[in-house]
């Protein structure tokens, strides 16, 4: 197998670190080989590519969709974040709890979020390039979202010497407690 599969604290969230060959002339390494990941428990089709460039303390999320809910299999090609992911899924016994990993082009690690959980990250990096495929189109109808500094989630953000810079859109979500999560159940 190309991969080392690492289960987190909450079932279904995962750190993948793909086997790397490298030499003198630079590196070859398989993202994604469907055969593996379903051997691992992540037999997903994924849809969609995207790929996002950040500067420094940029905090992206916490996002989620009702409908055409996402999973993601996400990377960073340039630059470090701290990536997190929060389940949503009302009677999970993880819910409202978060797994965050630190992301970064040196390591080439990945990390799988499965649906019914919301994403973010924070641009650890003078600059960041990041890259995901979902397991569903974007619906900007159905995007939603939880504050980066909601208290009831309350991520441990790393602490940056610069300020965090987030979207006039990231500032308006409401708090984890009043928001109804309904739509996430059936992704238990």
């Amino acid at each position: 197998m190309a991969f080392i599969f690492e289960k987190t604290k909450i079932p279904g969230v995962v750190i993948i670190q793909p086997q790397v060959f490298g030499d003198s002339r630079g590196y070859f390494m398989e993202t994604f080989k469907k055969t593996d990941y379903a051997a691992a428990g992540i037999d997903k089709e994924f849809v969609q590519d995207n790929e996002s460039s950040s500067t420094k303390g940029v905090l992206r999320g916490l996002h989620f969709q009702k409908n055409h809910t996402q999973g993601k299999l996400v990377r960073v090609t340039r630059g470090e974040v701290f990536d997190v992911a929060v389940d949503v899924r009302p009677g999970s016994e993880t819910y409202g709890q978060w797994e965050g990993v630190i992301l970064s082009s040196e390591k080439k690690n990945m990390f799988y979020i499965p649906e019914g959980f919301a994403h973010g990250f924070l641009v650890l990096s003078d600059t960041a390039e990041f890259v995901y495929k979902c397991t569903d189109v974007y619906d900007p109808s159905s995007e939603g979202g939880i504050p980066w500094n909601d208290q009831t989630v309350a991520v441990d953000w790393p602490k940056l010497d610069v300020p965090y810079k987030t979207s006039e859109k990231d500032e308006k979500h409401e708090s984890f407690a009043t928001q109804d999560f309904s739509w996430a159940a059936k992704w238990l």
